[in-house]
């Protein structure tokens, strides 16, 4: 179950270490010595105890990204912060041919998709914004949701629903929470999407039965960083957005 995570981990050098971080009201968010940044959802379960110092400035990026297998889900957050530190750097994007200089609009992964979902079954894991107006229209919608709000489906509905679809689109973020594995297994051969600024730009991915990923690309670290120190209200939620641009890279790219 943790092959993902190893070959993540592994194709991370120990040249590179973390110069800053901040934990905010949604995200886990650092900066690296190479001057890559990334993201990680903050999932408010510490039952186990943390193992990680207080401050993480000077720790090698490798062996942070190695805390996104732990149960303490802060520090899961941050060790999938370090991954996307690494793999979503900008130089490291352009090199796979990946188009930075886009809006985040143009790339959205929903719009994208929207045409080609079309009478089709599609599940969503996560329930991200505005989902049933653009495509409750077109297709057979199910959106699957750890915290549902109306309409939604409880997680425990994946095992039955999700090998019903043609495509499945799973939030970035199931790699903090670690119900990844397994949904690529119930998934298998359906058209799958991992999606937001959780979603590490690997190609390595591709081997596990992921077909695109919609992750983020941080252009600018200083303005990350203080739009996830900001507290999360209605006012600035999704600022971190400014400070980068969301893209898509798939397998056949």
């Amino acid at each position: 179950m943790w092959e993902i995570y190893d070959t993540l981990i592994e194709g991370i050098p120990e040249t590179i270490t973390v110069e800053e971080s901040v934990l905010g009201d949604h995200w886990a968010a650092l900066r690296s010595s190479e001057d890559g940044a990334g993201l990680g959802m903050r999932y408010n379960i510490t039952t186990i105890n943390s193992d990680l110092p207080e401050d993480l400035r000077g720790i090698k990026l490798c062996r942070l990204a190695r805390a996104a297998k732990s149960w303490n889900f802060i520090e899961a957050a941050f060790g999938v912060a370090a991954i996307n530190s690494y793999y979503n750097h900008h130089e490291r994007a352009k090199k796979l041919g990946i188009d930075i200089s886009a809006s985040s609009r143009a790339n959205e992964a929903f719009l994208k998709y929207r045409d080609m979902l079309t009478g089709k079954n599609v599940a969503v894991v996560g329930h991200f914004p505005y989902l049933e107006n653009l495509l409750k229209p077109v297709c057979n919608l199910s959106i699957i949701e750890r915290q549902p709000q109306e309409g939604d489906y409880p997680d425990t509905a994946s095992e039955y629903l999700l090998p019903l679809q043609d495509y499945v689109f799973i939030t970035g973020s199931t790699l903090v929470n670690k119900t990844l594995p397994r949904l690529l297994q119930i998934c298998a051969k359906r058209r799958v999407v991992l999606v937001g600024p959780s979603t590490p730009l690997a190609p390595a991915l591709f081997n596990f039965g992921i077909y695109d990923l919609s992750g983020f690309v941080v252009r600018d670290r200083p303005a990350l960083l203080s739009a996830i120190r900001e507290p999360a209200n209605d006012g600035n939620y999704g600022r971190h957005f400014e400070a980068g641009v969301m893209v898509n890279f798939k397998a056949d790219s």
